[in-house]
């Protein structure tokens, strides 16, 4: 195996770019590879699931994250290493890389069982979402040639090596909302699963009407909705001022307590309340529920159970986000291993529209020319945010027809101010398009 014929393998499996580690002797399939020193690391190497791997002792918490992983061999063939994972461990934090050698047939066992330094771990992501990685003795030609590079890119722990040149999507997005900005009002409108343009009638559709002029079609996955990036709209009074506007961002139904035990039926009629403005028949759940603060409508106080607030940790990874009564009965609740890899994902880059509607002649939408973006994100992040109260479980939940034969609407929505976004990345800018 020679760079060139390592890096071709890399660029026919959809690679744009390779991660290069210098592995220190506890690098080994013993005493597991260290990754990174956040959850960013999940942002660039997908995971397939994460389960909680809790034992009530805080110092011995941690998650595994299943990863579909990959050897490329010295002659060029790919090795599946099925039991391949990410360990988190949220006390320092850290993630570190295990099983990737079992069930291997041809895993490179006598180099990564080895307290051996100067070896090089090269890894990539193809385009199936399969993280592919190959393994180098110190004094291979490979390491050889490598360290001739004098990579200047780095990522944590990782030298970049760039396959073949970079598109720039950050300019291509900022024009493309340029072109949007420039269009004016917009009619409303929405794409099928068939990138067919249908109109879009209802209060909620700014979001479908930006995502149409991008031609994001609906799909399930948990991706970047355009170019990478998480495309996020919200409603601005004023182009020139957008700092205390709403801002939604995410959507996840709760997967315990009492709305998924006994349905989301019991649940409304447990803790909802009669429609303010008259509605016959109609029982809502709604309502700003901030951390540790009752809420007077839903009865229901929102906790993190299992994050510590003074050192902005995990300390059960079994944890959760959760909305109690009075009585401590779990209402609903998120659990840290199902927002995770959501968050990280999905929001590691992100762009946040402002806009307005009007009504007559007919529902329209216009996009704001000051926008703002954010880069890398981690969700422990995300939880210091929410246990401040920066961010808030506001749904839009409710039941008509309560008495006969119910119709239920389902929003669970976690919101923030869009002055407070910054405290979500590592890196955020605000950019006016008629600047570029």
């Amino acid at each position: 195996m020679t760079l060139e014929n390592l890096k071709k393998i890399f660029l026919d499996n959809g690679c744009e770019k390779v991660y290069i580690k210098t592995l220190s002797a506890n690098d080994n399939s013993k005493n597991q590879v260290y990754l990174s020193g956040s959850y960013e690391i999940l942002n660039i190497f997908p995971i397939s699931e994460i389960k909680a791997d809790s034992s009530g002792d805080w110092k011995k918490e941690r998650f595994k994250a299943s990863i579909n992983f990959a050897w490329i061999m010295e002659d060029g063939k790919i090795s599946i290493a099925p039991h391949a994972q990410f360990i988190l461990y949220p006390k320092y934090p850290e993630v570190r890389f295990s099983g990737f050698l079992k069930g291997s047939e041809t895993a490179p066992s006598d180099l990564m069982t080895k307290r051996l330094p100067g070896r090089l771990l090269i890894l990539g992501v193809a385009k199936n979402g399969v993280t592919i990685g190959f393994v180098a003795d110190p004094e291979s030609e490979i390491t050889k040639a490598i360290n001739l590079l004098n990579l200047i890119t780095e990522l944590g722990v990782f030298k970049v090596l760039i396959l073949e040149p970079q598109i720039n999507y950050r300019t291509l997005l900022l024009n493309e909302l340029l072109r949007i900005h420039s269009l004016g009002w917009i009619n409303s409108k929405r794409l099928n699963k068939h990138s067919e343009v249908l109109p879009c009638p209802s209060p909620n559709c700014g979001g479908y009407t930006l995502e149409a002029e991008l031609g994001i079609t609906p799909n399930g996955y948990s991706e970047p909705d355009y170019l990478g990036y998480e495309i996020k709209q919200f409603k601005a009074k004023s182009f020139d001022h957008i700092a205390n506007e709403v801002i939604t961002l995410m959507t996840p139904e709760p997967n315990g307590g009492i709305y998924v035990k006994d349905g989301i039926d019991n649940f409304i009629r447990s803790y909802g309340y009669h429609d303010k403005s008259g509605v016959i028949d109609r029982l809502n759940f709604g309502g700003i529920h901030k951390m540790g603060a009752r809420q007077p409508l839903t009865g229901l106080t929102l906790e993190l159970v299992g994050f510590d607030i003074e050192s902005s940790k995990i300390r059960n990874a079994g944890g959760s986000i959760a909305l109690l009564d009075d009585k401590g009965n779990e209402a609903s609740s998120w659990s840290f291993t199902s927002l995770i890899k959501h968050w990280n994902r999905k929001h590691n880059q992100a762009c946040y529209i402002p806009s307005k509607s009007i009504l007559l002649p007919e529902r329209q939408y216009y996009y704001g020319n000051n926008i703002l973006l954010g880069d890398g994100t981690d969700f422990q992040l995300f939880l210091k945010q929410m246990a401040l109260g920066n961010i808030y479980y506001d749904p839009g939940i409710k039941m008509e027809q309560a008495s006969t034969k119910p119709l239920i609407k389902r929003r669970s929505q976690f919101r923030m101010k869009s002055g407070n976004i910054n405290y979500l990345y590592k890196k955020a800018e605000s950019v006016n398009l008629l600047n570029l």
